[in-house]
């Protein structure tokens, strides 16, 4: 606990107050559909790399390797090893010496290194009554768990640098998960509300650096005729454009497992597989061009449709000509006979309403202003 600080004489000057910090020259932002680092554009995916073994392999001071089983040693939530994080001290005072940027990754949906399983079974050593992993996703006390551990994480001073981990622009973004799914409700309700409250609470503790899901980037409810082009045709509970619509989050991801045939207990891919068992190169190569050519036209879509209503917002809130949008056309169900093709029906498209009302509340905010 800091220390109180007397009070300066009566007598004493008062001092003049000190502008507030620029933000970190080389911090990671989302520009439509580009990285940018200190105001440039930044391009990772050529020459960035997955290695979730780093701070391990950094912890152990003597031959920095074999010290994952350091986090055996964590009986309850709230309690880490002191040698394993300055390992992740390390690496970061490292990566920042070469200039190399960090997406760090807050859980894992998998039981490697605990998982969100061992959240479930920290609660179930105090004695509350969860009935599946996937109770971790809204049950009050894992949740509370989730939001301890993001804070402990993020407002760790790294030993070596002197500088919180929320400060260090270091780190590009946090990954809130590591592939989350929920196989207990498919409809993806239950992650949506998760990956709002999580994202939310991380900007609450470091409004600096971005968020990221850690999406696999399967297709749910909110594009129901995408669904069909998830690897062997399974929904797992997130869904790729509306889960990536939460205001909080500030880019999206998609992982490609194109060759893995291992299904787990509900006969969904663990990881993922081709569309048909055994298939040739050439068709899991299709796969790939089909689901990456997906993905990236999500992308600029939400980018566009942004885009005209940041325009417009941008215009009303500085007294400008533009100052609200019309959207061709609304519908509702059961009007099918009067569509033409270029219909919406907000029930039906999550996604879309999500960015519709964002815009709304926005143009509506200034009427507030006087």
């Amino acid at each position: 606990m800091a220390s109180k600080r007397r009070p300066p004489p009566a007598t004493a000057p008062s001092r003049p107050r000190k502008p507030p910090a620029a933000a970190p020259p080389l911090q990671g932002r989302a520009s439509g559909t580009r990285f940018t680092l200190g105001g440039r554009p930044f391009y990772s995916n050529s020459n960035g790399f997955n290695a979730y073994w780093l701070m391990y392999m950094a912890s152990d001071p003597a031959d920095r390797s074999n010290a994952a089983a350091a986090l055996e040693e964590a009986a309850a939530p709230g309690v880490y090893d002191e040698e394993v994080f300055r390992g992740l001290d390390y690496e970061i005072a490292e990566a920042k010496k070469r200039e190399v940027h960090l997406i760090l990754s807050l859980v894992n949906n998998w039981d490697g290194y605990g998982g969100k399983k061992q959240y479930v079974q920290w609660a179930r050593d105090q004695g509350h009554y969860l009935n599946a992993d996937d109770d971790f996703l809204h049950e009050h006390v894992t949740k509370g768990f989730y939001k301890n551990h993001v804070k402990a994480v993020l407002t760790r001073v790294n030993k070596l640098t002197g500088v919180a981990y929320k400060d260090d622009p270091t780190t590009f973004a946090w990954e809130l998960m590591n592939e989350p799914r929920c196989q207990t409700d498919l409809s993806g309700k239950t992650l949506q509300a998760w990956i709002a409250e999580m994202a939310g609470y991380a900007k609450s503790v470091d409004p600096n650096h971005m968020v990221e899901i850690g999406l696999e980037g399967f297709y749910g409810e909110s594009t129901p005729d995408r669904k069909t082009l998830n690897p062997g045709g399974y929904a797992v509970g997130t869904d790729f454009v509306s889960n990536n619509l939460i205001p909080s989050v500030d880019f999206a991801t998609n992982h490609s497992y194109p060759t893995n045939g291992k299904l787990n207990a509900h006969g969904a891919p663990m990881q993922w597989r081709p569309p048909v068992p055994g298939a040739s190169s050439d068709a899991q190569a299709a796969f790939m061009r089909r689901w990456m050519a997906s993905h990236a036209g999500d992308a600029a879509e939400a980018a566009s449709c942004c885009m005209v209503y940041d325009a417009i917002y941008a215009s009303a809130r500085s007294g400008g000509p533009l100052t609200g949008g019309l959207f061709w056309q609304v519908m509702e169900t059961g009007m099918e006979g009067w569509t033409d093709g270029y219909d919406v029906v907000l029930g039906r498209c999550p996604s879309t309403a999500a960015v519709v009302s964002r815009e709304c509340a926005r143009i509506t905010s200034l009427n507030q202003v006087s």
